[in-house]
Order: C-alpha cells, then sequence, then structure tokens
C-alpha cells in the first residue's frame, strides 16, 4: 500500500471530512478523494460511504486508518534510527499554545533551545475550545493545551506529555466586599457578577462547578476570552473573575487579589500533545526534554 494514501486516509478520519484534510495537506479536495479512490482499489474494499454532501469513514476505513498511524510512527522510528546512526538531531519544530502557557513558557524555552545546534522552534499561539486541542497536532509539532480538573481526557489518538498543573484562583478588585478573606467558598460567591470567558473553553468548567455546588446560577456580566482583558476589567472594578495563579499579573496585590477557592478543587492541567508519530523524531525530542525542564521549574506550591 502506498504509504501517502495512508496518511491521507488517516487524516480524513482525524479531521471528519475531506475538505479539512485537503486544508491540513495543503491539496485540493478533488486530490484527496482521488488518493482515497486509489487506496480503496488497492486495498479491494470501500472505505468511505456517503452521507449526504459529505463521506464517512466504512468500518474498513476506520481499521485502515488505525493502521495508518501505526505506519506512520514505524516510519519515523526508522529515521529516527538513521538519524541517531548519522548524529543528526536538526530541523524546525513547530510548537503552539494558548495565550497564557505561551506567556509563561515560550520565552523561557526559546533561550534553551537557541543553544541547541541546528534547532529552530516556530511558535504560534491559538485560542480555541477544550475539544478543538486535539486537531492542532495535526499541523503542530507540540500543542500546549489545558482542561480543568477531573475534565476528560484528551483522545487516546494522542500522545499526552503531562507539564504542570496551575491553581486557578478567584480575582477581586482590591476594593471588593471578599477582599479581608484569606480563602473564599463557593458560598461566599453567590450573587457577583462575573467575568467568564466563552463557554467549551477549560475555565468554563470550573464556572460550572461553581454554580453546581452553590446551588446558584452565576451572573455573568461579560464574556471575555483574553486574560490581560480581563485582568484590567477587574482592576477596574467591573467584576470578578477566575484567573490563573501562576501567570495572572496582579502585581502582588497591588493590582487586584488572587484568593484561591475553598471547599473545590479549581485548578487545570496543562500538557502538551503530539501525534505519536512526531514524537519519534530525534529534534521533537530535543525539543521535549527542554520543554519538560521548563515546566518542572513551574510545578510552584
Amino acid at each position: 500500500m502506498d504509504v501517502t494514501q495512508l496518511a491521507t486516509l488517516r487524516e480524513v478520519a482525524e479531521r471528519g471530512s475531506v475538505t479539512e484534510a485537503a486544508r491540513v495537506l495543503h491539496r485540493t479536495p478533488s486530490a484527496v478523494s482521488q488518493q482515497l479512490k486509489a487506496l480503496e482499489r488497492t486495498a479491494g474494499t470501500a472505505l468511505t460511504e456517503r452521507v449526504g454532501r459529505g463521506i464517512r469513514l466504512t468500518q474498513a476505513g476506520h481499521a485502515l486508518a488505525s493502521s495508518a498511524v501505526e505506519v506512520a510512527v514505524a516510519m519515523e522510528r526508522a529515521q529516527a534510527a538513521a538519524d541517531r546512526s548519522a548524529a543528526r538531531t536538526t530541523g524546525t519544530v513547530r510548537i503552539t499554545a494558548f495565550q497564557s502557557a505561551a506567556q509563561l513558557l515560550f520565552p523561557g524555552l526559546l533561550s534553551r533551545v537557541a543553544g541547541l545546534t541546528g534547532v529552530t522552534l516556530e511558535c504560534s499561539e491559538w485560542d480555541v475550545a477544550q475539544a478543538e486541542f486535539g486537531a492542532l497536532t495535526a499541523e503542530n509539532d507540540l500543542v500546549v493545551a489545558h482542561r480543568p480538573d477531573r475534565s476528560q481526557d484528551w483522545p487516546i489518538s494522542i500522545k499526552v506529555l503531562p507539564l504542570f498543573r496551575e491553581p486557578v484562583d478567584v480575582a477581586l478588585p482590591l476594593d471588593h466586599r471578599l477582599a479581608p478573606l484569606e480563602r473564599i467558598t463557593v458560598d461566599d460567591l453567590v450573587g457577583e457578577s462575573w467575568i467568564a470567558v466563552r463557554t467549551g473553553f477549560p475555565l468554563a468548567g470550573i464556572m460550572e462547578t461553581i454554580a453546581a455546588r452553590s446551588g446558584e446560577p452565576v451572573r455573568i456580566a461579560h464574556r471575555i476570552n483574553d486574560f490581560h482583558v480581563v485582568e484590567a476589567m477587574v482592576a477596574e472594578g467591573h467584576g470578578i473573575a477566575l484567573l490563573p495563579r501562576f501567570s495572572a499579573s496582579d502585581r502582588r496585590g497591588r493590582r487586584f487579589l488572587l484568593k484561591p477557592l475553598s471547599g473545590t478543587r479549581a485548578g487545570r492541567q496543562v500538557d502538551a500533545l503530539m501525534r505519536p508519530d512526531r514524537a519519534e523524531r530525534l529534534v521533537v525530542r530535543r525539543v521535549v526534554h527542554e520543554l519538560k525542564e521548563l515546566a518542572r521549574q513551574t510545578r510552584l506550591p
């Protein structure tokens, strides 16, 4: 079987459509369809079937797509063995992260990678809903993602490297009525006006937990995903918010206050996501090592 055709089938399976697969592969939808038809002829069975205006994989298609991942991993392992023999661990690694993780990790990671001969790091920032982080691994070697405590794990098709857990605190204006408290309970927050992230984004799950524990719906006045904007609004007294502890710019309590939430586990797990085949690349492994060391320093009390 043709490796390129198998890779095309894998993209269709993971992206869910020929159009999205074509975008990731930088081909036309027609070219992708032709690759699928050629693979079907080789396999001797139908791999896709029509559903409305689109297609879906048959049982045989899903089985072959899973095998395509194994083939890709084997190919990368073979290449890594050749690179190791030739002492060749150079190349470009593409990494993307959500905004606050990019702020926290990218400067230090770039400094570390600058000391690795022949390794180039290309950084980008993406703010996506929790369910969409996995799809970013199609176009990036490393995806720094986050999910709230006790939330659903990442798809099993993705290799996950846990980096650190970051507590999420309640951010208050300096003159807020709860300012004297060392810790805040969910009952203390009833009736407050919130600045919250959009539905589907990781910290939204913590808001749902607060509502469930208090037995009262939270009153959301504003939906803002950019934490820099949230911080400015809290500092000016326009509401309270949830903010990640390590990257929040509270200026040691002189700009706004960060209060731990008592009675419920409020935090997020920060992970690096990779496709299993890309995780085999030596140059990716070098960057992962530096990322792990940097993350180890970020695991603060």
